[in-house]
């Protein structure tokens, strides 16, 4: 086999890294075809990758430029499956991808709790492709329940925390969507002398007095919360997944689209799904306060130890 692994960065990407082993099938050459950020370079060091050119959220020019790219490669290689989980790469790559009578899956993000994206709506709609989703609640005829990317975790025992001495902040990388709200929360919340490290996106920060820094390496990040005494993040799929991973269990604030915080509220939709399976805190910038981060602290997250494939 020959694969096409497609997935814009952020929590696409993360989750499509972490569901690659449970792919029902043997994958052989893969070839990842993904932007070129800190985040996709750390993560799929000494893989074959594609990188696409930056496709922000609805810029169709931006997803038939990739489309272009995706169909070169085909055209190249000769792949004989490709799955994305999204969001607009899938649009760039998979119609390619069936148009080369590949085997084609897309597995709708686990950021959609309620139904699918704009991206699976269209996806769904061309003959011969393979839809799943990560929810029971709205699989149906034409969306199969695949299994979720979070049934690799679960709640592991609680420790006692009394102080919090190091923190994780990461509010994702999307260009346009500053979180203000919850930087000035945690800027009141964090104990003074905390070493914390800020990654911020595109929330401005210098007014605060806060180190604040854009983007940061998935490797670096990852790092810093397996060590930090808690994370607190956007509640994005790749932040949440990031933290998971790290053995942290979050605390998770929602964007708000009223707000201009993001271009719908489907973050609301994360953080209580992950609330609900005792993966995460869900919280709101104004309820952040020191006891709600020693509370978190004091949970931990384990890997589960034979999670199911998925089922496409």
């Amino acid at each position: 086999m020959r694969t096409l692994l497609a997935a814009s960065g952020g929590g696409h990407l993360t989750q499509l890294v972490n569901l690659r082993d449970r792919l029902p099938f043997e994958v052989g050459e893969v070839t990842w075809f993904t932007m070129d950020t800190p985040q996709s370079r750390s993560m799929l060091a000494g893989e074959s990758v594609l990188f696409a050119h930056p496709a922000p959220p609805r810029d169709w020019r931006a997803v038939l430029a990739n489309r272009r790219l995706a169909g070169a490669a085909f055209r190249r290689v000769g792949f004989d499956a490709a799955v994305s989980t999204g969001a607009s790469i899938a649009l760039s790559a998979l119609p390619v991808s069936l148009a080369h009578g590949a085997a084609t899956y897309y597995i709708e993000s686990a950021a959609r709790v309620e139904g699918p994206s704009l991206t699976g709506r269209l996806l769904s709609a061309l003959p011969g492709m393979h839809t799943a989703c990560q929810y029971r609640t709205w699989g149906d005829r034409r969306w199969s329940y695949a299994g979720s990317v979070f049934d690799c975790f679960e709640p592991g025992p609680r420790a006692s925390t009394d102080e919090i001495a190091s923190a994780v902040v990461t509010l994702g990388s999307q260009e346009g969507y500053p979180f203000d709200r919850l930087v000035s929360a945690l800027h009141e919340a964090i104990p003074r002398g905390a070493d914390v490290l800020w990654q911020t996106g595109a929330t401005p920060t210098a007014h605060l007095g806060i180190d604040g820094r854009p983007a940061v390496p998935a490797s670096v990040l990852e790092s810093a919360m397996a060590s930090a005494d808690v994370v607190v993040a956007h509640a994005g799929v790749g932040s949440a997944l990031s933290a998971l991973l790290a053995g942290r269990h979050p605390v998770l604030v929602p964007r708000r689209s009223s707000l201009g915080e993001h271009v719908d509220d489907h973050q609301a939709q994360i953080a209580g799904e992950l609330a609900e399976r005792g993966l995460a805190t869900r919280c709101s910038p104004e309820e952040l306060d020191l006891e709600v981060l020693l509370d978190a602290a004091s949970r931990t997250i384990v890997r589960s130890e034979d999670p199911p494939p998925l089922e496409l």
